[in-house]
C-alpha cells in the first residue's frame, strides 16, 4: 500500500492519457489525510494548474467559504478532483480521461478513508455514484456504497453563474454537517 506522498510522486509521473500533454502541474489533492470529509470536484482549472493546488480560483474561494459555515476549515478536509490535469479550455474531463484517472482516486479514498465524499458538480457525482444521475434532481441526497457516504451537490463555479441555487448548496453543506456529526458520534 502507498502513502498518499508516494501515491502523490506516482501520479506526478503519469502520461496515460492526453491531458498530461498540455498540463503545467499535477493538481493532485490537499488537505487533512485523516479527513472525514472529502470533496472531489471534476478537474482543475486554470489557476489550479499554474499552481498545482486544487480550488483556488473563485471557485475554490467560495468552496473555502462554504466549508467554514460549517464550522469547518480547509485544512480540516481533502480536496481533489477526479481528474488530476486540466482539460483545455477548463471543459469537462471526457470519459476516457476520467476512467485513467479514477484510479488514483480510489487509491486517495483507500489512503484517507472518509466517512463523507461531496461530489461538486455533475461531473463528479457521475463518476462516482451513478453515470445517469441527474445533480438537479439528485443534489442534497445521500447514496450510501462501500461503507461511504456519498452526496452530490453544485459545483462552486455553477453557484458563480447561478446565485439563486447557492440556497440549494447551503441546505447540503448543512445534510453534510449533520451526518458527519452523527457519524462522529456513531464512533464514540
Amino acid at each position: 500500500m502507498y502513502t498518499i506522498e508516494e501515491l502523490k510522486k506516482f501520479c506526478c509521473k503519469c502520461k496515460k492519457c492526453r491531458l498530461s500533454i498540455t498540463r503545467t502541474n499535477i493538481v493532485f489533492g490537499e488537505g487533512n489525510i485523516n479527513a472525514n470529509i472529502m470533496f472531489v470536484g471534476e478537474g482543475p482549472g486554470y489557476n489550479e494548474d499554474m499552481q498545482g493546488r486544487p480550488f483556488v480560483g473563485k471557485a475554490g474561494h467560495l468552496l473555502d467559504k462554504m466549508i467554514e459555515a460549517i464550522n469547518l476549515k480547509r485544512s480540516d478536509v481533502y480536496i481533489t478532483n477526479v481528474v488530476k490535469c486540466r482539460p483545455p479550455e477548463n471543459r469537462n474531463p471526457f470519459d476516457d480521461e476520467s476512467k485513467t484517472c479514477l484510479d488514483y482516486l480510489r487509491w486517495q479514498v483507500k489512503l484517507i478513508q472518509p466517512k463523507i465524499i461531496v461530489c461538486l458538480g455533475a461531473v463528479s457525482a457521475k463518476n462516482l455514484i451513478n453515470k445517469e444521475l441527474s445533480i438537479s434532481k439528485q443534489r442534497g441526497q445521500f447514496v450510501k456504497k462501500g461503507g461511504i457516504y456519498f452526496m452530490p451537490t453544485y459545483h462552486p463555479s455553477y453557484l458563480l453563474r447561478n446565485e439563486e441555487a447557492k440556497k440549494d448548496a447551503w441546505d447540503d453543506f448543512k445534510k453534510i454537517s449533520v451526518k458527519s456529526s452523527e457519524l462522529l458520534n456513531d464512533n464514540k
